[in-house]
């Protein structure tokens, strides 16, 4: 998922810092379109699973892998018909930004790997409590790398959190490590992320980039051992590796064009719908075995981030009523 993301975290601009000379109407059209726009790439990102079952007996490096380089067209046609390509090339030249997108992507690799292992794996469920996890392991880094200081609702949605994950560790013998991976991978490169000097778009495209060649390489090595997938002789093998791409790809450019239109604390809300789609594909098509104690520590989870949104709404509002 980009999943994956699928991300307020990337950076892009909300509703907030657009020009303030709108009329209403301008402004409710691209509050429409923002929105239209946005629920297309959650939807997406929902419905990812399923795509990813249909490559489940393909193993989740090679996916990776192809996700990656089936991307780099997309990605690379959005970037021109934006006229943005100059700021490839600016970050091509710095080494700070090459060295921070280096690291990004290895990231959200490292994330896409775990969600495509976990679907192939019958463990969905446990990809979409990850992906719950994510905005309330964000407020906790934010708390402990930058000293922001949590809120009171905030700190109660955190505690709620930790007593599922528990709940969770005690019925299944270990950490839900797929679901904690998931959270931590995604939360750690939404904060390094912001760091990137770069846009949305930009930075995906940069990021794909740098990690086309050991993906490149990794496939090109696949092929000449006669392990890899990608065959003329499979030729539905071929069809859907070439479809990660745009399954990796579209959703993000929607998700970058949406947020731009968007307020913050709109996208923060619509983030939930993801997860909570992936959640029923995995009770009600995947079968996924789902135990009372599972349910629990969702109905724990879903508590929390009812808290954590209420206390963003609040906050907002509070805000805007001193301005």
């Amino acid at each position: 998922m980009v999943i994956a993301c699928r991300p307020h975290h990337i950076g892009a601009m909300s509703a907030d810092a657009a020009p303030t000379n709108r009329t209403p109407a301008e402004a409710d059209r691209e509050a429409t379109r923002g929105f239209l726009f946005a629920l297309s790439a959650f939807g997406l990102w929902g419905f990812l699973p399923i795509f990813l079952k249909m490559v489940g007996h393909i193993p989740a490096v090679e996916v990776v892998a192809h996700r990656i380089i089936w991307s780099i067209p997309i990605a690379g046609a959005v970037l021109l018909a934006l006229g943005r390509t100059a700021d490839i090339k600016a970050a091509l030249r710095s080494p700070r930004t090459l060295g921070m997108a280096a690291l990004t992507a290895s990231l959200i690799s490292v994330n896409w790997g775990i969600y495509v292992w976990a679907i192939a794996a019958d463990r969905t469920v446990e990809g979409a409590l990850g992906y719950y996890i994510n905005p309330l392991m964000s407020v906790a880094l934010g708390a402990i790398f930058l000293k922001e200081k949590l809120s009171r609702p905030q700190i109660v949605a955190i505690g709620l959190a930790t007593v599922a994950v528990l709940i969770l560790t005690v019925e299944a013998g270990g950490l839900p490590w797929i679901s904690l991976a998931l959270a931590s991978t995604f939360a750690v490169y939404g904060f390094l992320r912001k760091t990137l000097p770069i846009g949305p778009s930009q930075g995906f495209f940069l990021e794909i980039l740098l990690l086309s060649v050991p993906s490149l390489a990794y496939v090109l090595w696949l092929a000449m051992r006669g392990e890899g997938h990608f065959t003329l002789s499979e030729p539905e093998n071929m069809l859907l590796l070439i479809l990660c791409g745009p399954a990796t790809a579209v959703p993000l450019m929607l998700y970058g064009f949406g947020a731009k239109l968007l307020r913050i604390t709109t996208i923060g809300l619509m983030q939930y719908s993801a997860p909570t789609m992936v959640f029923l594909i995995a009770v009600f098509v995947f079968h996924e075995p789902f135990s009372a104690w599972k349910m629990a520590s969702f109905v724990l989870i879903w508590i929390a981030l009812a808290i954590y949104s209420w206390s963003m709404f609040s906050r907002r509002a509070g805000a805007v009523k001193s301005a």
